[in-house]
């Protein structure tokens, strides 16, 4: 057995995850830890046993945790992460900062970081996945990041660095991001409040805020050709491919497809992360067979199966 460093933050073995993620579903994580500050996180790092693998987790809004859980040490970080400062057209938050209140505070000291206001989440999945919303993206944004590597060390990584691509980046396996540093336009707090409301409005009219979902399901299958010609291509939307099956509303249990967005995967009740992840890949398989466009998940799936074919 593998004998875990001492932290002065939380670390709790055999740590249920389904009351951690957006759609309530998981198994539990070998060991969870919640460190207490920076230094303790490096602490914790340094000494773990490289065999041991390492999931860092935010607050589980893009995230499946299958019914069998994680093996390992899954790294939460809270209280000690989540500040947030703003000098001149520069704001810093920590990693465990919330999207939407980083958007708020930026907004309150005149500076347009909106577009994160209506990402579900924490900065530092934003980052780790180059969150976007209405056409602009963290890699538009980001100046630096700071990160702990799986060996304990501090780094400093540039956008470069980070290699950003549509809802990815080439963080290493086991790195933790602990802030990041946005820079963006001046604007007056006025202004930039009133756009923020206009974009929670249009977000609550067209998706469903009020389930349990864990954003948007699968990539938009951009510059698909259905002729394999240049001049063919097109961009699509997932949940335009995934209506054309006839998949709004498609249930498994009680896993679903909502009928309001078709490409939001909803737990309606009792779902198991089976039950979610079979109707997704239910649902990649029969747009294929629709349309020939294979889709791509955008909710991070990790962890193993439950036991003996248990769901739960």
């Amino acid at each position: 057995m593998v004998t875990m460093p001492r932290t002065r933050g939380a670390l709790t073995p055999r740590r249920a995850l389904s009351d951690l993620t957006w759609l309530r579903v998981g198994g539990p994580a070998d060991w969870l830890f919640q460190p207490a500050d920076t230094e303790d996180l490096c602490a914790f790092l340094a000494a773990l046993d490289p065999s041991v693998p390492v999931f860092p987790m935010g607050v589980g809004s893009n995230l499946i945790v299958r019914d069998g859980g994680i093996r390992g040490v899954v790294i939460r970080l809270g209280r000690g992460f989540n500040a947030i400062s703003v000098a001149g057209a520069r704001v810093t938050a920590g990693a465990a900062a919330l999207d939407a209140h980083v958007a708020r505070r930026a907004a309150e000291a005149g500076v347009d970081l909106t577009f994160l206001r209506t990402i579900p989440g924490s900065i530092g999945g934003a980052v780790r996945m180059n969150a976007g919303c209405y056409g602009a993206y963290v890699a538009d944004h980001l100046v630096e990041a700071q990160a702990v590597t799986r060996a304990g060390a501090v780094v400093t990584l540039s956008p470069a660095d980070l290699a950003f691509g549509y809802r990815q980046s080439r963080l290493p396996e086991g790195w933790v991001i602990t802030s990041a540093t946005f820079e963006g336009s001046p604007g007056a707090p006025e202004a930039l409040a009133a756009k923020m409301d206009e974009q929670i409005a249009r977000r609550d009219a067209s998706q469903p805020t009020k389930e349990r979902s864990a954003g948007s399901t699968f990539r938009n299958p951009a510059g698909f050709s259905s002729t394999g010609r240049a001049d063919d291509v097109h961009d699509l939307k997932a949940w335009s491919v995934i209506d054309k099956a006839g998949l709004r509303g498609a249930r498994r249990g009680d896993a679903q497809m909502s009928e309001k967005h078709p490409n939001f995967l909803i737990n309606t009740g009792g779902a198991s992360a089976a039950d979610l992840e079979g109707l997704g890949e239910e649902v990649r398989k029969r747009v294929f067979q629709h349309s020939g466009i294979a889709l791509e998940w955008e909710i991070m799936r990790v962890g193993e199966p439950a036991p003996d074919g248990d769901p739960r």
